[in-house]
């Protein structure tokens, strides 16, 4: 059996008429509701830990349980999440009626405050949904413990944040959906995990590079992509690594990250030998998410913009690629993790309404 396949326009905005204005104008300008969290930091078996922001009905960010500002407390970075969960709040989050969830996966150097976090967060809260955003090592504003950090292939950290959230909240309906980095590391653990992985109700990946050599090379070759994208990615990475250096001397070959000049260079000197990998390219090939979509079980959404500019639009897999539980939709606007879209100055809700749209139709 093979993939559907969806065409349907996003209706992005004319004024925006290519991928690159969809993109930043999402990430800029684009109008959203603001959402908060509260935090749930969760050791992991390593000796790290994540941070977890949570949103839902019964939370309440800007006040504690018995009804009080929260008290400042300098272990929360500045950021979307205003205080720390307490055990009285998890008395308060619904267990009737297998409450619907989502567990929502950032892209790289993102995370809770994101555009698109804010936004799917927002909207599916509104519907009555809990929603967490798990942020991957390193990404919460605190740095993690360990001289290793997150990766788009760390499907091994995508189940172990699943496996956490299915026993905090075991009555829960819970839905899964990935932004790029973390669409890929989403979409190569349904593919691994096939039928184990079928106590979720459905998932999603947004602007997943599912060919990460082809993406990895054309965000360093392309030079428009090279000099806004990945020196954006490039300067907090470079900062991060830099950091643990001070913290693990020897561990990290401080001469090389510091010459990176793009993406590849980088995962070259660092995410590949810090994470087991030969070379960026080992890193990438054995990482990329389009080989495993054969494999998926779970009713799954795959949304590509055919203008992506992270993305070749030759490398998009077609129906025979992927199995019969994908949905391929490939609308030819919306650029990377955006889709805009509305009268100026424009908003980000035809993604969270598509998110809804699909999810409802697995319930």
């Amino acid at each position: 059996m093979t993939a559907r396949l969806d065409l349907s326009a996003s209706h992005a905005p004319l004024w925006l008429p290519n991928g690159h204005s969809q993109t930043i104008y999402s990430a800029t300008l684009a109008h959203y509701h603001r959402i908060a969290f509260l935090r749930q930091r969760v050791e992991t078996p390593d000796g790290d830990f994540l941070d977890f922001d949570w949103s839902g009905p019964g939370l309440f960010p800007r006040r504690d349980p018995e009804g009080a500002p929260p008290a400042h407390d300098g272990l929360l970075p500045k950021g979307a999440a205003l205080r720390w969960m307490q055990p009285s709040d998890w008395d308060k989050l619904p267990t009737l009626g297998h409450p619907p969830a989502l567990v929502l996966f950032h892209g790289l150097e993102g995370g809770s405050g994101s555009h698109y976090a804010q936004s799917i967060s927002q909207y599916f809260r509104a519907r009555g949904w809990i929603v967490v955003v798990p942020h991957f090592r390193g990404c919460s504003g605190a740095p993690n413990r360990l001289a290793r950090a997150y990766h788009s292939g760390d499907s091994q950290e995508i189940g172990f944040i699943l496996d956490t959230l299915r026993t905090a909240l075991p009555q829960a309906r819970w839905h899964a959906a990935g932004i790029s980095l973390g669409g890929n590391a989403l979409l190569k653990y349904l593919g691994e995990q096939g039928q184990a992985a079928s106590w979720l109700q459905a998932c999603a990946g947004i602007s997943v590079p599912l060919d990460l050599l082809a993406a990895g090379e054309h965000l360093s070759e392309n030079r428009f992509n090279r000099y806004v994208y990945g020196n954006l990615f490039i300067r907090t990475l470079k900062r991060k690594v830099m950091q643990k250096a001070q913290w693990f001397p020897g561990v990290i070959d401080i001469m090389r990250v510091t010459q990176a000049r793009h993406l590849r260079d980088f995962d070259d000197a660092y995410t590949a030998p810090m994470h087991g990998f030969e070379n960026a390219h080992d890193y990438w090939a054995r990482s990329s998410s389009k080989q495993f979509l054969p494999a998926i079980t779970v009713p799954t959404l795959v949304l590509n913009a055919r203008n992506d500019p992270f993305l070749p639009e030759a490398i998009l897999p077609g129906p025979s690629e992927a199995s019969d539980a994908v949905l391929l939709h490939q609308p030819a606007d919306g650029g990377h993790g955006g889709f805009p879209s509305g009268n100026f100055p424009c908003h980000l809700n035809w993604l969270p309404q598509r998110l809804a749209r699909f999810f409802d139709t697995q319930d």
